[in-house]
This record gives C-alpha cells, structure tokens and sequence, in this order.
C-alpha cells in the first residue's frame, strides 16, 4: 500500500494510484520556497521506489501553479556569504535532477501563471499541459539574476536554439505560445478541457507497465551520457531486464492471450 511523507507547503492527493502534488502557499502565488523545496524533495525520494504510485501531477492551489524562487530569501542571500547562495543553488539542482530521473510519469498542470523556477519545474516534467490564458516566462535576467539550475531542463524541454532565446531576453508569453514553442505539449482552451487532457494522459500512463517506464526513463536520461561504444550494449541490457522480468513476461503472454495485462487500470 503506498505511503505518502508529511509536508508542510505541499497538500497531496493520491487517487486510483495517481498522487497530485499541490503547491500550497496561494497568499504568495505559490513560491519556490526553502520549504517548499525540501518537502518537494521528500515527496519525490519517498515515491519513488513506490511502483504502485504510477504517475505523480504538480499544479498549484488558488489558480497560480507557481511564481518561481522566492525574492525575500534571495534578497538575504545576495546580502550575506558566497557559500549559502551556492549551497542553496546546488539544493534545488539537485531536487530538480531527482524530479526529472523520477521513475514515475511526472505531469505539470498550469493555470494562472508559471515563473523562472516554477517553469524550470514544469519542463522537468514528462508532460506540460496548461491554460491558453496562462502566463509563462523565464524572468531571472530581468532582476540580474540567470536560470541556472534551469536551463539544462529548459533547453531539454523546448530545444537549444528556442530555449536560449526565451532564458537570455526574460521572454513572456501565454499558453497558446508556449504550446509552439514546445513548453506546453498540451494547451486547453477551458477548464473542462485541462482536465479531461490530464485524464487522458493519466489512462494512457496507467495501460503501461509501471517497472517498463521506470527502465524507460533510466534508458532516455542515460543514453545522452553513455559513450556511443557502450550505447548498444545500455540497450540492450536495458531491453533484456524488462524481457525477461515479470513484467515482460506478463507482457508478451497477455498480448498473446488477447487479454489486458495485469498492470492495467481504467480511470
């Protein structure tokens, strides 16, 4: 039975297998917060060994999915010692490099607005699906800051030309654009509509094997980095650990069987 951690800045939610993650601090638009943070990271290191949580979806209480770092803390920061300001920049860079290896389907649903790291959090996601009136924008070099810890999820998100466009001018757009530009792969015209697409990709997600997309994503984060001498051998050890485990097994016999797999389930 899945088991869900305390958090203090984040309400959770899991239904039929499915955990929703909720920014809760609407009174601040939802900051990325010291706090908010580090029950980000508990949420993600309790889950993720948990195959029977399928998919975890991040969105933001009060209508407003996130507002990005918090400028109070920022401001402390840039006031005292180099070493608090790297030690908190490395903190959120490696939660978001947890957020992006998680072996669970990861969704951001957007309304309202998604900033600088609130964005950067969203494109660490599997799939991004947002309002067509929702506002995005990547805003660090407005206030002389730069994305950081960001910009390797953004440039992976929407591609290196088109990324480093939308970092280095602090560009602002809505939803309608950020579906071209590759930030949103889903734009809903209505409130009825983000649901419905959630719903979609949540059956799509809960048809697939859970041990299959976990090997799937160590297979898409670790490709880039294996050299290509080894490429075909991490495949095929990759391929052969699902063929022949219980999954696969499972697989190819329900296939043959003219029967759903065991893993299946309908929302």
């Amino acid at each position: 039975m899945a088991t869900l951690p305390e958090t203090k800045t984040l309400a959770l939610e899991l239904d039929q297998g499915w955990l929703t993650v909720w920014f809760n601090q609407p009174e601040r638009r939802n900051p990325l917060t010291d706090e908010a943070v580090e029950d980000l990271a508990t949420v993600i290191t309790s889950i993720a060994p948990q195959r029977d949580i399928r998919g975890m979806t991040i969105r933001g209480k009060g209508g407003f999915f996130c507002a990005g770092g918090d400028l109070k803390g920022f401001k402390a920061l840039a006031s005292g010692e180099n070493d608090a300001s790297m030690t908190m920049s490395r903190r959120i860079g490696d939660v978001l490099a947890d957020l992006n290896a998680l072996p669970q389907v990861t969704v951001a649903v957007i309304e309202g607005a998604a900033m600088a790291g609130g964005l950067g959090v969203a494109c660490c996601c599997d799939v991004t699906i947002g309002m067509k009136d929702a506002k995005f924008g990547f805003s660090e070099t407005r206030i002389g800051i730069t994305p950081a810890q960001i910009a390797r999820y953004v440039l992976q998100k929407c591609g290196y030309s088109t990324g480093r466009r939308l970092m280095v001018t602090a560009a602002r757009f809505k939803g309608e654009e950020a579906g071209r530009l590759g930030v949103l792969d889903f734009v809903a015209e209505t409130a009825e509509d983000l649901a419905s697409t959630e719903k979609r990709v949540k059956q799509d997600v809960l048809e697939c094997a859970p041990g299959a997309v976990a090997a799937c994503k160590a297979l898409i984060i670790g490709m880039p980095g294996t050299p290509d001498t080894e490429k075909v051998e991490f495949a095929a050890q990759n391929f052969s650990g699902c063929l022949q485990g219980d999954e696969g097994k499972e697989g190819v016999a329900s296939f043959l069987e003219k029967r759903k797999p065991n893993w299946h389930t309908e929302i």
